[in-house]
């Protein structure tokens, strides 16, 4: 069943109304009423582009958020063969918000990682809400060594509310932890892409974030703090979210200009969760051209520009 966000239901009473309609149709005096579901159809269509032409920072943060949104699982069940995941840190334990391991992307070898939130009680609450804890970024930063070795591109998929906030955590250098991953992504010898598919939240993401190229979904937000955070901490009032959301500069188009992400993919019209199969070869297209891009480079020549393009951000504004 699909669910509909709170700007989307002028959509939803239209596709309900084509739905009770389809129920009808062909059970009365053979009147067929294809036409008017067509109408219908089409009406709802057009309102969906338009109000997908016109979103809010705060409305994509919404859609990033979707329960419907495909998550890791999804993309390396659609993009990755022969998947082979590694679990643990060799030093604490498994942190399951973190998945990797190796697999082939169209044929080539990879390594793959990203941050699971889960789509059910039972996988949210077994990912801890794709929030991970500092062994889950130790085991990302195990799987990146063992790829620089070998030489293989790494693929990573964020999407976190952000790094898990608790005692236990902070005990285990969940901030040391962070930073490693992060050093290990900046240090790669080999081609790195990063794409986020839902939500890029603070260090959490960067961890697994800073690659050669980093590319965001359209409707998917990158930021430094939850727009919650932010108008908590700015105004002491989390009901000034949407305020915090236009003003932090999170989306996709906004990111792109400011020289942080290097590509935006398109989502289907409605968002990812409207059409997961779209979306996600989609991805696959954009990750392949992305790696196309850094055929041939040597490995000093991959560290020198992913240097280069960090240290640019901010600088041109």
């Amino acid at each position: 069943m699909r669910s509909y966000l709170d700007f989307e239901k002028p959509v939803a009473e239209l596709e309900a109304k084509a739905d009770e309609l389809r129920a009808l149709d062909g059970k009365g005096d053979g009147y067929s009423l294809s036409e008017e579901i067509g109408k219908l159809d089409a009406k709802a269509s057009q309102a969906l582009k338009e109000i997908y032409a016109a979103l809010t920072p705060w409305q994509k943060t919404l859609v990033a958020r979707h329960p419907q949104r495909p998550h890791f699982s999804d993309y390396c069940a659609r993009l990755i063969t022969e998947f082979t995941p590694l679990a643990g840190d060799r030093g604490f334990g498994e942190d399951e918000a973190i998945v990797g391991g190796f697999g082939r992307f169209r044929g080539e070898p990879v390594c793959v990682l990203g941050q699971e939130k889960g789509n059910s009680t039972e996988t949210r609450i077994r990912h801890n809400f794709g929030m991970p804890k500092p062994e889950g970024y130790r085991k990302a930063v195990r799987l990146m060594e063992m790829a620089d070795r070998f030489g293989l591109p790494v693929l990573s998929f964020v999407d976190t509310a952000g790094a898990y906030p608790g005692i236990e955590a902070e005990e285990r250098g969940q901030a040391e932890a962070i930073a490693r991953s992060t050093e290990a992504c900046l240090g790669l010898r080999s081609p790195s892409v990063a794409l986020v598919i839902g939500e890029g939240g603070s260090g959490g993401a960067i961890a697994i974030a800073a690659m050669s190229k980093v590319m965001m979904l359209e409707h998917a937000i990158y930021s430094v703090i939850s727009p919650e955070g932010a108008a908590s901490i700015l105004w002491r009032d989390t009901a000034r979210a949407q305020d915090a959301a236009t003003g932090m500069k999170i989306t996709a188009q906004d990111l792109l200009r400011f020289g942080i992400i290097d590509r935006i993919v398109s989502e289907p019209t409605g968002g990812a969760h409207r059409d997961p199969e779209m979306a996600i070869t989609r991805a696959g297209d954009s990750i392949a051209a992305a790696l196309s891009d850094m055929a041939g480079l040597s490995q000093e020549e991959l560290v020198a520009r992913r240097e280069d393009k960090f240290l640019a951000i901010g600088r041109n504004l």
